[in-house]
């Protein structure tokens, strides 16, 4: 196989995101389709490119049964060497495209996902890190020479060692995984049932679909609603389906007419869901700072209310000038929180109760309600 390593011409025309559908699909070589877009424009990249596999002969069940298995022509390559051009020549697309924040990922397996980490080193590519994706129900080795292959390998990585600012979204995965920090190793099972997509012959469409729970914990992730999303091998449109769902902006390029057909019909279906559910997690730190006098300015606590902590064993009276008092000690709600507990510190709004008709509620839920107002504001 060879590879073309012309980009479009300075005539070519020029892809105009801004003006562009939320979800556009080309059909042709990748690399050449992406030198017609406009430099730093893209926000995350999802490669799954061909694994290269070397198939020698088809593969059989000990029934001798037929496996399917990648067999097709855009897997083929004459050699390494053609890979390594092959892998070259649409990183270096890619890299171009990204804006200096944005991060990519690329997918593949034992075949090839070495031969491409260590190109992207090569070429730049910082690597933030590698995650396994261990299959629930992978397919057997056959011949019973080999470990069942029961994973494939995602590399994580930004646009530069220098990249800075780029989306990682670690409190919303931290509050999903409950409340414990997401790991490098993802239990997700290999795409079946429904969701595979299918021809009127009954047979699968493309051989390697990736399932959407793995593109959505990608995109989750690593971008935001309204960013751009681009998957330069968009085979059935696992990446823009789930883009679509979760608010970002896709384009998806594909040489093969038959499969990018195959996607553009099955994102033309899904529905996008509510902005609500899509909201940024907002951080402790990015939250927009609430002073508790504002909750005395606004009516919320008034002047004289008793602030007790959860097992009311302290009590401590609200002033008029946003402090509190406890005995003859006055200062901050986290000042007087620490001395009611004889420590260094203390997260007043996390410590402090009013008492309320229907029990103790948090002052830390009366300064949510302002920032809700606010963002709604």
């Amino acid at each position: 196989m060879g590879v073309s390593r012309r980009g479009a011409s300075v005539r070519a025309p020029r892809f105009n995101l801004e003006s562009a559908e939320d979800t556009s699909i080309i059909v042709g070589d990748c690399v050449a389709e992406m030198s017609k877009l406009q430099p730093r424009s893209v926000d995350l990249v999802f490669a799954d490119p061909p694994y290269n596999l070397q198939l020698k002969g088809d593969l059989k069940r000990p029934d001798e049964s037929h496996v399917d298995a990648v067999n097709d022509e855009w897997d083929k390559f004459s050699s390494f060497a053609v890979y390594d051009d092959f892998t070259r020549a649409w990183l270096l697309a890619c890299r171009r495209v990204m804006k200096p924040a944005a991060t990519i990922w690329v997918i593949g397996s034992y075949h090839n996902i070495f031969r491409v980490g260590a190109i992207m080193q090569d070429l730049g590519f910082w690597v933030l890190n590698d995650i396994v994706w261990r299959k629930s129900n992978p397919m057997p080795n056959f011949r019973g020479r080999r470990f069942t292959n029961a994973h494939e390998t995602m590399i994580w990585a930004a646009r530069d060692e220098n990249a800075k600012g780029y989306t990682f979204n670690y409190e919303a995965l931290k509050a999903a995984n409950e409340d414990v920090q997401a790991r490098s190793d993802w239990l997700i099972p290999l795409c079946t049932g429904e969701e595979r997509l299918k021809g009127n012959d009954g047979k699968k469409i493309h051989p390697t679909q990736k399932p959407e729970g793995l593109l959505a914990r990608v995109l989750l992730s690593s971008s935001k609603p309204g960013d751009l999303v681009m998957d330069p091998f968009n085979g059935t449109g696992t990446t823009g389906a789930v883009a679509k769902r979760l608010g970002r902006r896709y384009i998806g390029f594909e040489r093969e007419a038959a499969y990018a057909e195959a996607a553009r019909t099955r994102i033309a279906a899904v529905e996008p869901l509510p902005d609500a559910t899509l909201a940024p997690f907002m951080t402790a730190r990015e939250a927009p700072r609430v002073a508790f006098s504002e909750l005395i300015e606004r009516g919320m606590i008034l002047p004289g209310t008793r602030l007790v902590d959860a097992k009311k064993r302290h009590g401590a009276l609200v002033r008029a000038d946003g402090a509190i008092m406890l005995g003859d000690k006055v200062g901050s709600i986290h000042r007087i929180g620490a001395v009611a507990q004889g420590s260094e510190a203390c997260n007043g709004w996390t410590y402090w109760h009013v008492e309320t008709g229907k029990g103790l509620k948090l002052i830390d839920e009366l300064r949510a309600e302002i920032r809700s107002q606010m963002a709604a504001g």
